[in-house]
């Protein structure tokens, strides 16, 4: 079920293209702004390239390229002109976006965050990602939650990014506030090609969830990102997959929210997510509504320690190359400097 790659759209299809996106080199604020044009004109390109798309999706890393550089002269912001772009290749191509920008932070590292822009060009789901790659990326961890939007023909639009969908627990949360279709966008390289195919799956049966996923593709002349752009099913089956690695292509899909909300509603055996919170109702009325899971309930305590927490051997970036942070979770720098 995908309608021909979104060329056949149903009344409730929602089609969605995947933009495996060529790796740029940003170093400079030329190149940001030159990186910018380049992924307005692939809006453009999306638009021409099917007109039944609702949404098309770049990935994590589109704007910045993976050289995780916090030169403050090339950081983003909500009003400038990186953003500013994007809406009006949204509002223009009358189709919605899903972008990523690194977003300057006045109080600390800046935040590595995700927009999505309707059809009319206003910023609708605004995301930090809340699980930076450690130890490789040196951004603020997220302190937004995981927002859920109306999107495209009604749709219940969320987004994570990248190692983000390593957690169960963030599609798990998603999906609890109501999200039909999760994006996950990436920069990830070929080494986690399988942990991606993987939680990709799991993260859409385990939450009777689509997910639509697209990392970065092609090199810099350093990395390598791998594209493998992916649409599943909300029963885990893969509706489209890039597997050709090549950079630029568009991966498209139509997805079903309809038939989302009827499974959800409908399904007894593995519906997990109704069934979490409702444990052996077979047996007692309603089912189980405690929480047995001390990790959950440590966590929320402020109290998460693994059994051997004092084992693990790299707690912070030094060992690539980033200094060790001297402030605490919420502390500003100038708080930690006083």
């Amino acid at each position: 079920m995908n309608g021909l790659g979104g060329l056949n759209k149903s009344p409730n299809g929602v089609v969605i293209g995947l933009v495996q996106l060529q790796l740029p080199v940003v170093e400079t604020p030329a190149d940001l702004a030159a990186q910018t044009q380049r992924i307005v004109d692939m809006v453009g390109k999306a638009r021409r390239n099917l007109g039944t798309m609702d949404l098309v999706v770049f990935p994590e890393y589109a704007l910045h390229g993976l050289s995780m550089d916090t030169n403050p002269a090339i950081m983003c912001s909500l009003d400038g002109p990186e953003v500013a772009a994007f809406k009006a290749a949204c509002a223009e191509n009358d189709i919605w976006g899903c972008f990523s920008i690194m977003e300057a932070n006045p109080h600390g590292n800046p935040y590595n965050s995700g927009l999505i822009i309707d059809n009319t060009g206003e910023v609708k789901l605004y995301y930090r990602k809340l699980h930076p790659w450690v130890p490789v990326e040196p951004w603020e961890p997220g302190d937004l939650g995981i927002p859920v939007i109306e999107g495209p023909k009604g749709c219940k639009l969320s987004l994570i990014i990248c190692h983000d969908g390593m957690f169960p627990e963030m599609a798990r949360e998603a999906a609890y506030k109501g999200a039909e279709i999760m994006l996950r966008t990436a920069g990830y390289t070929a080494p986690i090609r399988d942990s991606w195919k993987f939680t990709n799956q799991s993260n859409a049966f385990c939450n009777l969830m689509v997910t639509a996923n697209v990392c970065m593709c092609g090199s810099d002349g350093t990395f390598d990102s791998m594209g493998e752009g992916m649409i599943v099913n909300f029963d885990g089956t893969v509706i489209a997959h890039g597997t050709s690695g090549r950079a630029d292509e568009i991966i498209t899909a139509e997805v079903r929210p309809d038939l989302v909300r009827e499974a959800r509603a409908v399904w007894g055996v593995e519906n997990n997510i109704y069934q979490l919170g409702h444990r052996g109702y077979v047996a007692v009325k309603g089912g189980a509504q405690d929480c047995p899971y001390t990790y959950m309930t440590d966590l929320a305590a402020g109290q998460y320690r693994l059994p051997w927490e004092d084992e693990v051997q790299v707690t912070d970036g030094t060992g690539e190359g980033f200094a060790a942070p001297t402030r605490t979770y919420g502390q500003s720098v100038q708080e930690a400097a006083e």
